[in-house]
């Protein structure tokens, strides 16, 4: 993680990231300069976002034209502090079809559980020939209501 959160803080991000929460992806095109934002299932390991997608997205074309994206995870609490957390940096596109099958298994798994990625659907999606991951290399990160 970027070195803007002192190490109390990293402990109680991480923790937050290790929940399943649905996440919003923002891409950008760069010739109409329009923001384009999309839910995506992720994995946090401690350095890099990962994301499941397909070639044919438009997320992943306007990746490969501007690697620039910004990723907000946020969830209502009952307390109406809304905790989140914004991680801007810099996406790769990871193509490599065995890396993308055992990253997409375990970004499933976060959000189907172990039976549910055995499931056709999540299957035939990692075992697409459009399948890619993508990779997110936080340069800077903003934290709210999480302590």
């Amino acid at each position: 993680m970027t070195s803007n959160l002192d190490i109390v803080r990293r402990a109680a991000v991480s923790d937050f990231l290790a929940k399943a929460h649905l996440a919003r992806l923002a891409t950008c095109n760069p010739n109409t300069l329009q923001p384009h934002v999309v839910p995506v299932w992720y994995e946090w390991d401690g350095e890099f976002i990962w994301i499941s997608s397909f070639r044919s997205t438009r997320k992943v074309r306007e990746i490969e034209q501007n690697p620039l994206v910004s990723l907000a995870i946020d969830i209502p609490s009952e307390d109406n502090q809304a905790p989140g957390v914004l991680f801007e940096g810099t996406a790769e596109l990871i193509t490599d079809p065995a890396l993308g099958i055992e990253r997409g298994t375990r970004i499933y798994t976060r959000y189907l559980g172990p039976q549910g990625v055995l499931a056709p659907e999540p299957q035939s999606w990692l075992h697409d020939p459009e399948h890619l991951i993508i990779r997110l290399d936080p340069q800077r990160v903003y934290v709210w209501g999480i302590s």
